[in-house]
């Protein structure tokens, strides 16, 4: 896919899934358990909205850049 997902997260920290394989997508549920992937890290200071890299071209990831719009 080459459009962002737009989540709004709370305050805290969350692993967002790389593996494409996480039935809690966009969110790591552990699947990726031996693939040689590890889930993104991102932490938040204050609920917001985020957008998250799906094209996985991002500068940026696991959040959104606009390099999907490059292409």
């Amino acid at each position: 896919m080459k459009t962002p997902l737009v989540v709004k997260l709370p305050a805290g920290e969350h692993y967002v899934c790389v593996c494409g394989k996480s039935k809690n997508s966009p969110f790591c549920d552990g699947t990726h358990q031996g693939s040689g992937l590890e889930p993104r890290h991102v932490v938040m200071t204050e609920m917001g909205e985020v957008a998250v890299c799906r094209c996985l071209q991002s500068g940026a990831p696991p959040l959104c850049d606009g390099t999907h719009k490059k292409g």
